[in-house]
């Protein structure tokens, strides 16, 4: 299964995830752009029915002073056509709808409707809230539904004492011409009083509505007000439901965005709303717009990724053949290397085949050379012992220097011995050696190149263990460690070169330790290759310890090479042990044979 999702899967993604973001950032600034347009609204309504208000709150007192209605007060109903007539002349001249004045009891004594069938004549007003308002306050207000005639009106009331009796005037305003306005201003628009009653609207439906539910208490003061006459405003279902938003109201043709603004007349609240249907359908535009701009950028994306896959498709063919030439290219490296490596052993190995028969000469004339001179030095020895025994040589000085020169004849003919044995070829079949008696045979031997610098010390501790060897090429072994001791040394003062024997649990470890510089780390591990010397200027042929190494494993045994403690190095070879002889003792540079 691939890692990557589809292109079809991607495209749709972005195409989802674009038109979501664009679809709701068109609604929320759709709903932005029509709150501020109900609060716009809100703005140019609220003035005008507050103006509509004040126009007419002057007219009560003034009306109050005209001496025709002041006559009626003082003189009685004879009076009462000529405050009828004046009445009815003021409120058509004002734009009122109607004008008309109150005894202190609340009954109207004089109206502007006087000659129509829905008079107020006659009736008592006592219990609306604008005359009892005016009885205690001066001045009322309240809007309501009148009872005689049925027809909605905001009431404005002024009450004044003539001549020891109260009187109060009316005026009754017509607000519904504004709802008419209120239609035409493509939101709707509503009114509602201080109960929360929609008193008027641009839609038919929100009349007489409360805008929220109403509480108990409420419903009671609205029942004993009678300010909607035999309208059941408590019956109503609100425009907000219980726990619904409060910016949104429920209508017919769906829900409604809807803003408030309250007004300092009675506490009325104006109310603005607008359908969210076209809201959402700029949304959904919006979103469609955001799929199309997805599916475009879904095209661009993919073409940019065709050309990057084709890119790296080339970068990749291009890196293959890169590599390729180069694993071709370390390959021919090698080959050259080996060939070069190849014809370097090749020669090495002739120089060492020359300088083996060099050496194999160089043997058989050291043989018959010591073959040689062995006969004379025993002559020598004995003619200087024949000497001493005959009495010939009495003072002690000149005894001394002949046991002296004996004693120099005497090591000349072992290291001869020691020649002739290391020269001499051994049985392949390995024998019981004693290991203490190589290990001397082998300092006798280098004793002459360590004369008169480093120090070669032996001491070892207890009889000498027996090992299953051969003598001569133990001893060729620990000549070849001893000798690269002596180079290691050379020229460096102090030099000493330990050699040590232990033995535990059946096995036999023989120790050669300089203190010279050591070997690098990094080399230590070619120590032993045929042909590998750390020596320079050509001393070495670099088969000396590969030759030892051989040597003591075929004897069964383990060579090994590293740094000494305190420096310089160690070399160590290890044989199992399979019994004991005793041992001399010890020996200390050339002066302990």
């Amino acid at each position: 299964m691939s890692r990557h999702m589809p292109p079809p899967l991607i495209t749709l993604l972005l195409c989802a995830a674009l038109a979501a973001l664009a679809g709701l950032a068109g609604w929320q600034m759709a709903q932005r752009m029509a709150a501020e347009r109900l609060e716009q609204s809100l703005v140019l309504a609220g003035p005008r029915l507050e103006a509509e208000v004040e126009r007419f709150r002057s007219l009560p007192s003034v009306m109050l002073e005209d001496p025709r209605i002041r006559a009626l007060v003082t003189e009685g109903p004879e009076a009462t056509e000529a405050a009828n007539r004046a009445l009815q002349i003021a409120a058509e001249r004002a734009g009122a709808d109607q004008l008309y004045l109150m005894d202190g009891a609340g009954t109207t004594i004089a109206a502007s409707n006087w000659d129509s069938p829905g008079s107020f004549l006659g009736h008592n007003y006592g219990f609306r809230p604008y005359f009892t308002q005016a009885m205690e306050a001066g001045t009322g207000r309240f809007y309501a539904v009148g009872v005689t005639t049925g027809e909605p009106g905001y009431f404005l009331s002024t009450r004044v004492e003539i001549e020891g009796r109260d009187a109060v005037m009316v005026v009754k305003l017509d607000l519904r011409p504004l709802q008419q306005d209120w239609a035409r201003t493509g939101v709707t628009l509503a009114l509602a009083d201080r109960h929360g009653i929609v008193i008027l609207s641009g839609d038919p439906d929100w009349l007489y509505r409360p805008v929220r539910p109403l509480e108990p208490p409420q419903a009671e003061a609205i029942l004993a007000s009678r300010a909607y006459a035999d309208i059941p405003v408590t019956e109503a279902a609100p425009l907000i439901a219980a726990g619904g938003d409060p910016d949104r109201v429920q209508g017919p043709d769906g829900a409604r965005l809807v803003s408030a603004l309250t007004l300092p007349v009675d506490d009325w609240q104006l109310l603005a709303a607008t359908p969210l249907g076209p809201l959402m359908r700029l949304a959904w535009g919006a979103a469609l717009l955001g799929a199309l701009a997805g599916l475009m950028l879904s095209v661009l994306l993919q073409a940019h990724l065709q050309k990057r896959r084709v890119l790296a498709m080339r970068l990749h063919q291009g890196a293959i053949l890169e590599r390729r030439v180069a694993e071709r290219t370390q390959e021919l490296a090698r080959e050259i290397d080996e060939r070069r490596q190849a014809e370097m052993d090749l020669r090495a190995a002739q120089d060492a085949l020359v300088q083996s028969e060099k050496m194999a000469a160089l043997g058989r004339m050291s043989a018959a050379i010591v073959h040689e001179i062995s006969q004379p030095l025993a002559a020598m020895e004995a003619s200087l012992a024949a000497a001493l025994l005959s009495g010939g040589i009495e003072d002690a000085p000149s005894r001394g220097r002949v046991e002296a020169a004996r004693a120099h004849i005497r090591r000349m003919l072992r290291t001869i011995k020691h020649l002739k044995s290391f020269s001499r070829k051994e049985a392949v079949a390995p024998r019981p050696v004693a290991v203490d008696d190589a290990i001397r045979s082998a300092l006798e031997i280098v004793g002459l190149r360590a004369a008169g610098g480093a120090r070669m010390v032996f001491e070892p501790s207890g009889d000498s263990p027996i090992v299953m060897a051969g003598q001569v090429r133990l001893e060729q072994v620990l000549v070849n460690l001893l000798s690269n001791a002596l180079d290691a040394v050379a020229d460096r003062p102090g030099g000493r070169i330990d050699v040590t024997r232990l033995q535990a649990e059946g096995r036999v470890e023989i120790a050669v330790s300089d203190n010279g510089p050591g070997i690098p780390a990094p080399l230590l591990a070619r120590i032993g290759e045929p042909f590998f010397s750390t020596k320079t200027g050509g001393d070495g042929l670099g088969l000396g310890l590969s030759i030892s190494r051989t040597i003591v494993e075929e004897f069964g045994g383990r060579f090994e090479i590293g740094p000494a403690p305190g420096g310089g190095t160690r070399a160590t070879l290890a044989f199992d042990a399979i019994g004991l002889r005793a041992s001399p003792g010890a020996v200390s540079g050339l002066a302990a044979e």
